[in-house]
């Protein structure tokens, strides 16, 4: 485990070595006591730049304007470069690298750039002036390119490490949003089913117990529908259970479509975890004319090759309306359900007249189901109208738009 020690809120390591470099500075100023120019005095402009020195990283701009006094001092003193005016290429390159805008660097630079004539003017030695001048020249500037060149890099590796947060922040957001459409997705389905089963369990129980003295036979066949609507749903909650337990990963030969479908999951080829499929819509009819309700089933048009997801759409839709037409318009209500097909979409219409014996007690509606029949439609950018009929009775038409490309083979849940 790493553990980052600070001193004033500042990291341990950068402090530690800001004061090696003032220190360096300051050991600078005092090897020339005696024989520079300016004795003392000089010495004490050294000193005082190795104390600005301590705040480059902090402060890159401030320190730059302090150095560049101080060595103004040292020319108006006439005392010519000494050795310690190593502090002015560090602030040189501490404000090209540290500072927020490149602009005071850039301005460091050209106060740099005349500071550099300057002491090349008061050079004394052998060689000229302009030669000196050349050579500092090239000193500064290569201090501060290497300052540019170090400032890039760390703003790119600044943006590389924005860029992984920013990354880790999107990836918990998606999480989190594939979380909550898992949840909206399950409850859709449990809802589904159990809605769907409660509904024809509740009406049967109600009319066995009302013909278990009068009509013993007829209320032995309630009770068996009971049984079997209970059977069923407990085999579609435990198919749905077992696709939720098992990992999505697609079948290595399924190719790219087998990923999946808008709003679905993963789930097992395995038999046991079939979809409810348009094959399946003439048990869903005959277990609901067991229940009670006259329902009529037409087909029109051309059937069509659909994806298994839109297929398992139109299944629950159909099974929500038959539901609804259950529980509201009750036991001998007429239904009628058509599944038309045409050219460019699927349409499905649930329409019961309302005359059927309304349920002794009404099963409570949770007020999800239209919600839920909106949602799938959605997901395949169909629309959806449900609302009574000025005849009588509740009538539910979902339109499906047909996809445009020929159907891939899909992996969703049931």
């Amino acid at each position: 485990m790493t553990v980052n020690r600070t001193i004033l809120g500042r990291p341990l390591r950068g402090v530690a070595f800001d004061a090696s470099v003032a220190a360096a500075v300051v050991l600078l100023g005092l090897a020339g006591l005696a024989t520079q120019p300016g004795g003392g005095k000089a010495t004490l402009v050294g000193v005082a730049m190795a104390v600005a020195l301590l705040f480059r990283r902090a402060h890159p701009s401030v320190v730059a304007a302090v150095v560049a006094a101080l060595a103004l001092v040292q020319v108006a003193a006439g005392w010519g470069p000494l050795l310690f005016d190593v502090a002015v290429l560090i602030a040189l390159y501490s404000v090209v690298k540290y500072a927020d805008r490149l602009r005071d660097g850039i301005l460091a630079g050209i106060v740099a750039a005349v500071g550099v004539v300057l002491a090349g003017l008061q050079t004394q030695g052998v060689i000229a002036w302009w030669a000196a001048a050349i050579y500092y020249g090239l000193v500064t500037g290569a201090v501060w390119l290497v300052g540019l060149n170090v400032r890039t890099r760390r703003f790119y590796v600044l943006s590389l490490e924005e860029r992984a947060a920013t990354l880790e922040r999107e990836r918990e957001a998606e999480a989190r949003a594939a979380v909550a459409g898992e949840r909206t997705r399950i409850a859709r389905e449990l809802h589904d089913v159990v809605a769907h089963s409660m509904a024809v369990m509740i009406v049967q129980a109600d009319g066995a117990r009302f013909t278990l003295d009068r009509d013993p036979e007829t209320a032995r066949q309630a009770v068996k529908v009971v049984a079997d609507t209970g059977r069923q749903a407990l085999e579609e909650m435990r198919r749905l259970v077992g696709v939720l337990r098992e990992p999505s990963a697609p079948d290595a030969g399924a190719g790219p479509g087998a990923v999946g479908e808008p709003g679905g999951a993963g789930v097992a080829t395995d038999p046991e975890h079939r979809r409810l499929a348009l094959a399946e819509l003439p048990a869903l009819l005959d277990r609901f004319r067991v229940a009670g309700l006259q329902v009529r089933h037409t087909v029109t048009g051309e059937p069509a090759q659909l994806p298994p997801g839109l297929e398992l759409t139109v299944y629950r839709v159909v099974q929500e309306g038959l539901t609804n037409a259950l529980k509201h318009a009750g036991v001998g209500a007429g239904v009628e359900v058509t599944l038309a097909h045409d050219d460019d979409a699927v349409v499905v219409r649930v329409v019961d007249d309302g005359r059927g014996r309304p349920p002794v007690s009404p099963a409570p509606s949770g007020g999800h189901g239209l919600v839920g029949m909106r949602e799938r439609v959605g997901v395949y950018d169909g629309s959806l109208a449900a609302g009574p009929r000025l005849a009588g009775g509740w009538q539910v038409e979902a339109r499906l738009p047909l996809p445009s490309t020929s159907p891939t083979t899909e992996v969703t849940a049931a």
